[in-house]
């Protein structure tokens, strides 16, 4: 009996772990979001929204940072289950056949036909009949409900088109592009922009009892808007011709081509720009990773008069025309390979947009004047004040505004040395213009071929360092940086230099070099076009400095959905700067009670760390904003930057970026008695001799003792592994244990142990037992671990 009852409590224990790693912890139930369509909507507007992603069961909010958008109504929509399918190709056959029945009425051809479909299916019906059936159920079918989805409304007022993709989307089971499982659910959303709304990028999360999911684009416009209708997709396009300015909202189906009529005068300058890349920067699973988005107009006679496949090194294309007769225009937009799927979504401004196509110079000194000249389309001025306020941003950003219309963004830096503008001629050693460092120049390549050339003096011994600021502020140059010695001998030199703290850059074109000067002497500097091209939009920031190590830090996931009292892992990066290597301490800063960082620091030469946060014992009803920062010793003084928050996300199949989001998120699920909670009796670094170990105990709930539990390391360093595990008194005890002949003294890291169960899986097998499977209860906190000398 008492063996009976241990298995029974046993039993039941594990039901309740088990559900609790499902609603709190499991990675696979992580709630996320792949697309918003439409991206997007004018101040003072209502209208509907599309957001496809998966695990959105029981979403019922939605957050949108900035203020001023609200969701007035939220609808969860799964994928079609058989009955459905089953209910939608009964409608849709009703459907033909009635309008196969009016046509036949004034059409013989189409009554033929009609007519050899109806023997068809009586044959068909005559055949299934002599099979033996179980009985029919009495009475009439129940009814079954489609989910309420867009395409799935007011069946029968659609054209033929219109359904053909209806059956295309949900039915054909050999779809081009079939939809991947991470948008095959559906949130419908009423949403309302308030008047005052401020205009810009926004980040738009949904909340599900799951948590919230990770971040996309979502933008707060000034022009009119549309949304493309069926029509939009056939050619013609439709008849009826917009008014500019106007947003027209798109969804690349595959095959798909948009097309959008729209009216203008002659003399108007005209900006049309589709933003596709900038909502959806990377694609884990499409070459080359993103939407490539490409636009063609048509004049009223139906003759291409422009084409754009992308703006300079931008992926998302612009296109500019000035327009030379009153009348009605087409525009154009489908993938440079006819790809689509439902995340190809975007977003064409049409209309006199203010539009920048060169700004010089490309930022200015902490706390001085700074005007930028610019160029470009339809534009109000022509000089640009920069804010150079002193602030931890070092690359801000500025835009224009003209009757309402907003400019596109331009990104410029922010220093706090010295500056001087280049000055023409200096495209020779002979010529070169005189630097002295530490000192910022400002200047162009201002045509193909063209070479700027600077010297300076210097000392031996002296570490140089000189750096290029172009690509990352949307310059088009592709800089190669060159250092020679008074006789011309190449020290250094370097083309491309990767930064991941650019996170949207694919070609991290801009240079950088480090060198120590071999003598006394002078020394000249040379940066030129890496692929001989120039032009006054060719601009660039050259650093000429000794080295000022220092270090910028991003942290993944920006959404942390943990139960009460449980932990979750994050991890922090480290881009570092100017050679600097040293240990950077890291913290929460202005955390709400109860919130607890562990294994706060990235060890010395290393560029990222695994931390896990704690969360408080009782749950929380909103989301919680955490900021977290990093300090550490530079040349006798305390350095500290934020930690900005980021999405780890994958470009086709392999490469990875930090892309930055605005905020680091976090919902503590409510406290729930069968979530596992399990933290350190001893929450402090450990040190473990290369072949030793090393005892760690963790307290959890008194009823795990009862549950089978198994330890493990999350991706450990080489030569780390774990004992044996025992569970008594509600404490877990294990051993961390180090093979000698695989890691060596110095060796620095924080390990992640994850506690597993099992539970039965699949149907019983013909012995009536059931498979088990590993069920995660979660993470312990961070353990620090240092491999010192015996």
């Amino acid at each position: 009996m008492k063996c009976a009852f241990r298995r029974q409590l046993a039993g039941t224990l594990l039901m309740m772990v088990c559900t609790a790693a499902a609603q709190g912890q499991s990675a696979s139930r992580e709630p996320s979001i792949g697309y918003v369509y439409p991206a997007g909507g004018r101040q003072g507007t209502s209208f509907q929204i599309i957001v496809g992603g998966q695990n959105l069961q029981g979403v019922s909010r939605l957050f949108v940072s900035g203020g001023g958008v609200s969701a007035t109504k939220i609808n969860y929509v799964p994928p079609l289950n058989p009955q459905q399918r089953m209910e939608l190709q009964r409608r849709l056959a009703e459907i033909r056949d009635k309008r196969m029945a009016a046509l036949a009425a004034t059409n013989p051809a189409a009554a033929a036909r009609l007519e050899e479909r109806r023997q068809e299916a009586a044959q068909g019906k005559a055949q299934d009949t002599s099979k033996a059936k179980p009985p029919a159920p009495e009475g009439p079918p129940t009814p079954v409900a489609l989910p309420d989805h867009p395409m799935l409304r007011d069946l029968d007022s659609k054209s033929n088109e219109e359904l053909r993709r209806v059956a295309d989307m949900f039915l054909n089971p050999n779809r081009k592009q079939p939809a991947k499982r991470s948008i095959l659910e559906l949130a419908i959303i009423d949403i309302a922009v308030a008047p005052n709304a401020v205009p810009g990028d926004r980040e738009l999360r949904l909340g599900t009892p799951e948590g919230l999911t990770n971040p996309l684009c979502f933008q707060v416009g000034l022009a009119p808007e549309t949304v493309a209708q069926e029509a939009n997709r056939a050619s013609p396009p439709p008849a009826m011709a917009a008014d500019l300015p106007m947003v027209f909202n798109g969804q690349i189906l595959p095959g798909d081509v948009n097309r959008f009529r729209f009216r203008a005068l002659a003399g108007q300058d005209l900006v049309m720009e589709a933003q596709a890349r900038r909502l959806i920067p990377y694609m884990a699973d499409a070459v080359p990773g993103w939407f490539q988005a490409v636009l063609t107009l048509y004049d009223s006679k139906g003759r291409e008069v422009a084409y754009a496949d992308r703006y300079r090194v931008g992926q998302d294309p612009v296109l500019f025309y000035h327009v030379p007769l009153d009348g009605e225009y087409v525009v154009e937009v489908c993938d440079a390979l006819y790809r689509g799927r439902e995340d190809f979504v975007y977003r064409l401004s049409v209309g006199e947009r203010p539009f920048v196509t060169q700004m010089f110079p490309l930022g200015g000194r902490t706390g001085t004047e700074a005007l930028a000249s610019i160029s470009g389309w339809n534009l109000p001025e022509s000089r640009l004040k920069l804010d150079t306020r002193p602030g931890p941003e070092h690359i801000r950003y500025a835009s224009l505004n003209r009757d309402k219309l907003l400019s596109n963004r331009l990104p410029y830096v922010v220093d706090d040395l010295p500056e001087c503008m280049e000055a023409e001629p200096n495209d020779t050693r002979e010529n070169a213009q005189p630097l002295t460092p530490p000192q910022v120049v400002n200047g162009r390549i201002a045509r193909p071929g063209d070479a700027d050339v600077f010297r300076f003096e210097g000392r031996a011994n002296d570490d140089i360092v000189a750096e290029v600021f172009a690509r990352r502020l949307d310059s088009p140059l592709d800089s190669l940086l060159r250092v020679t010695d008074a006789a011309g001998r190449v020290l250094a030199w370097n083309d491309d230099t990767e930064d991941k703290g650019t996170g949207l850059n694919t070609h991290h074109a801009d240079s950088y070099v480090r060198l120590k000067l071999p003598a006394n002497g002078r020394y000249f500097v040379e940066i030129t076009d890496a692929q001989g091209h120039g032009g006054e939009e060719y601009a660039y920031r050259l650093r000429v400095s000794p080295p000022r190590p220092s270090f910028d830090l991003r942290v993944t996931p920006s959404a942390n959905n943990v139960a009460a009292g449980c932990a979750t892992v994050l991890t922090v990066h480290a881009l570092r700067r100017d050679g600097f290597d040293g240990e950077i301490g890291l913290a929460l800063k202005d955390a709400p009670p109860g919130f607890r960082l562990s294994g706060g620091q990235i060890p010395a030469g290393r560029n990222s760390v695994r931390v896990t946060v704690t969360a408080p014992k009782q749950g929380l009803s909103e989301p919680v904003v955490l900021q977290m920062e990093g300090g550490a010793m530079i040349s006798g003084r305390t350095v500290v930057r934020p930690a900005v928050a980021a999405e780890d996300m994958m470009q086709a199949f392999d490469y990875r970026h930090l892309v930055p989001a605005e905020a680091l998120m976090a919902v503590v699920l409510p406290d729930r008695p069968r979530t596992p909670t399990m933290e350190l009796v001893e929450d402090r670094p450990l040190s473990i001799t290369p072949g030793g170990s090393v005892q760690v105990r963790a307290r959890v709930s008194p009823r795990m003792q009862f549950v089978t539990i198994a330890l493990e390391l999350r991706d450990p360093p080489a030569g780390l592994s774990l004992g044996d595990t025992r569970v008594a008194g509600g404490t877990i005890t294990f051993a961390l244990k180090t093979d000698a002949k695989a890691v060596q003294p110095g060796l620095s890291d924080n390990l992640i142990v994850e506690a597993f169960t099992q539970w039965p899986a699949g149907p019983p097998d013909d012995k009536g037992v059931r498979a088990l499977r590993p069920v995660s209860l979660g993470v312990l906190p961070a353990i620090p671990v240092k491999i010192v000398p015996h």
